[in-house]
């Protein structure tokens, strides 16, 4: 999420400048200048070649720049401490429970007694928090490749502090595929929170028919369950890469359940995917409730039973386009998010 804009310093102008996303201007983009009291920078994303999304940042906290890929954190005004990597919006402070809260939690409540767990990416420790709420998880392996952001993210990011420091967190630095190929343990469930797929980039070749066949699925122990953020899943966005790696998921596993739910920072409604090779339960909001109270220490703040049930329930636009894909994502047919990847910054 978010365009890589062009290197250099920010410059406050009667014009713009733009590093990373953001853009200095001299009030609102397209407004006539405002007193300087007023003046502020703004993130930049562009969505599509026509549809921008703009936010105002009133201060820089950190950037750096990595063997892979460039770090900022600013706070902005209204998402509070945004994370950027290469100028995407990875991380708000005020919305990003929903989406890890919906990555990590149905999965772990429809698998019958999940104890071990694998997450692909996930560096600035979020998704490793919502999983260690489980009682039953003993070991949760955590793999990204670059260990300057999961540094940066273990100083900075106070809300994750307690799930780095824990002794049932498992830190890798590496490539997940090459990590998931080179180990013979087998997980309850497999989190994918990886980047988008953006041409150019790496990241599309942990979205195709041949990783979920050759990597994913021998490294899932019985009843195992994997999970996959999927990109924009909104009305007019869901054709992009969500229905595709839904069939492509269909081709490799015999059950498959789509979810998606707005998230403010994203500007979008967001998509999910889980896949399994044995049914996964159809539990009411009552069960659901039961089984978070029983399994999860604290209160989550997004999902509950009635929250899942309805994240469940796609609408009929985006139904009916799952239903007649027949696009499989592979290396050669890959689709793409608007955006462009460096080619030589591995994102996950």
């Amino acid at each position: 999420m978010g365009e890589v804009h062009t290197n250099g310093k920010i410059e406050h102008s009667n014009g713009s400048s733009k590093t990373n996303g953001l853009v200095a201007k001299n009030g609102l983009a397209g407004d006539t200048a405002l007193p300087s009291s007023r003046r502020c920078l703004w993130f930049e994303e562009e969505i599509e070649d026509n549809l921008r999304w703009i936010f105002s940042v009133s201060k820089i906290l950190y950037t750096g720049v990595s063997k892979f890929q460039d770090i900022a954190l600013v706070d902005s005004g209204p998402f509070g401490k945004v994370l950027m990597l290469d100028g995407k919006l990875q991380s708000a402070e005020a919305d990003e429970f929903v989406y890890h809260e919906a990555l990590v939690h149905p999965a772990l409540i429809f698998h019958s007694n999940p104890i071990n767990v694998f997450i692909m990416g996930g560096g600035e420790g979020s998704t490793a928090r919502e999983a260690l709420k489980h009682k039953s998880i003993k070991k949760v392996v955590m793999c990204d490749i670059d260990k300057e952001v999961v540094d940066f993210c273990r100083a900075y990011l106070t809300s994750n502090r307690e799930a780095f420091r824990s002794n049932r967190l498992d830190l890798v630095v590496n490539d997940a595929r090459a990590e998931l190929e080179e180990r013979k343990d087998t997980y309850d469930v497999i989190f994918g929170d990886l980047a988008d797929p953006v041409e150019g980039g790496p990241c599309y070749k942990l979205y195709t028919q041949s990783f979920y066949e050759d990597i994913i699925q021998p490294r899932l122990s019985s009843g195992g369950i994997f999970v996959t953020q999927a990109g924009p899943a909104g009305i007019l966005s869901h054709g992009e890469i969500y229905s595709s790696i839904h069939n492509t998921l269909r081709q490799v596993f015999k059950f498959v359940v789509p979810y998606a739910t707005h998230v403010p920072s994203y500007s979008d409604t967001w998509g999910w995917i889980m896949a399994s090779d044995q049914q996964l339960p159809k539990f009411s909001v009552e069960e659901t409730d039961t089984r978070l109270k029983q399994r999860v220490t604290g209160d989550l703040r997004f999902l509950d039973g009635e929250t899942l049930a309805a994240i469940l329930g796609l609408n009929k636009t985006v139904r009916r386009t799952l239903a007649k894909e027949s696009h499989v994502y592979t290396e050669e047919t890959a689709r793409y998010i608007h955006g462009r990847g460096t080619g030589q910054k591995p994102l996950h």
